[in-house]
């Protein structure tokens, strides 16, 4: 089979033999590979290496990293004591080995069914941005009628929480700030948001009125603006992998919350109310009213193409890549 693995910043099309379901493990074909942010972060990270490293590395001695990411495919083979799934069944998840492969491993605990409704595209696009929006938005506590203001918004977490602002939580104004409004503006519109603005606008009173929580899938240099445009007791929920650092003092003087959020404690700490929320997404798809955008869907021969979209925060939407 082929897979894509990273060796000192470079992403390399391997030919390896197809791996073997252990206990707990499903064997998937995959028929889509999700590209994620976090999965790009964490290879640069693994790339800054200590001088004996780097010179290891140049020697050749440096092993190939797997690559994470999301896969949606038909079961093939299933690891000893699993029961709940067989081959023929259609599943997506998050896989945290090899993921860009045509075979790749999937642990049950990570693997839900996909409905009839949805192709594996759909599925990739939709369902672990979904979840991430999901979960953000109702950590938000919002109530009907409220402005909310979504950053890094075409991004494949972005377009969703976009989205379910309104569907999900009933926001009477729905706000997204991206890098480029020009290019961004009239995807972001046609998915119901009221005003597009960008990170330079972030905090300005006379651009956009006070929000009552923001979700922040950016972080970094933009947490602290972000927290600006909230109004007196406003929310911030922060899931972005970009950090950041808040002076209370921001938040004192208005009486607003900064929240942290990650999916992969509810789904291990609250399982119920995880399932719940897949339910709820597939419920909005069938309906026709949540739509996961795919910005691209490239081969696994040009996954490092892939990734430099997501860098450059040129997609708009789900960034895939096809086997």
């Amino acid at each position: 089979m082929r897979r894509v693995r990273h060796t000192s910043g470079t992403l390399t099309l391997q030919q390896t033999p197809a791996p073997t379901p252990g206990p707990g493990e499903l064997l998937i074909r995959t028929e889509a590979i999700g590209v994620t942010l976090p999965a790009i972060r964490n290879l640069r990270t693994a790339g800054r290496t200590s001088g004996t490293e780097a010179s290891a590395e140049a020697q050749g001695a440096a092993e190939p990293q797997p690559v994470s990411g999301e896969v949606a495919g038909t079961v093939e083979a299933v690891g000893p004591d699993v029961t709940g799934h067989m081959p023929g069944d259609r599943v997506t998840g998050l896989c945290f080995g090899d993921a860009y492969a045509e075979l790749a491993l999937l642990h049950t605990s990570m693997a839900t069914p996909v409905p009839a409704h949805a192709t594996a595209r759909e599925a990739v696009a939709l369902l672990r941005g979904g979840l991430v929006a999901l979960g953000a938005l109702e950590t938000a506590r919002p109530r009907p009628g409220e402005t909310a203001l979504i950053t890094g918004a075409a991004s494949g977490v972005g377009h969703l929480a976009v989205q379910l602002a309104r569907l999900h939580g009933g926001a009477a104004r729905v706000v997204a700030a991206v890098s480029d409004p020009s290019a961004k503006g009239s995807f972001l519109r046609s998915l119901g948001a009221d005003a597009v603005i960008g990170y330079e606008d972030l905090g300005k009173p006379d651009v956009t009125a006070p929000a009552s929580y923001v979700l922040d899938a950016v972080g970094g240099e933009l947490l602290t603006p972000a927290v600006r445009t909230l109004a007196d007791h406003g929310r911030l929920v922060a899931y972005s992998s970009g950090g950041g650092t808040v002076d209370a003092y921001e938040l004192l003087i208005g009486g607003r919350s900064v929240t942290g959020f990650q999916v992969g404690r509810t789904a291990r700490d609250q399982p119920d109310r995880y399932a719940a929320w897949c339910q709820e997404l597939w419920r909005l798809h069938a309906a026709g009213t949540l739509r996961p955008a795919v910005a691209a869907a490239l081969p696994l021969d040009r996954a490092d193409e892939a990734h430099l979209l997501i860098q450059r925060r040129a997609n708009l939407g789900k960034v895939l890549l096809i086997p």
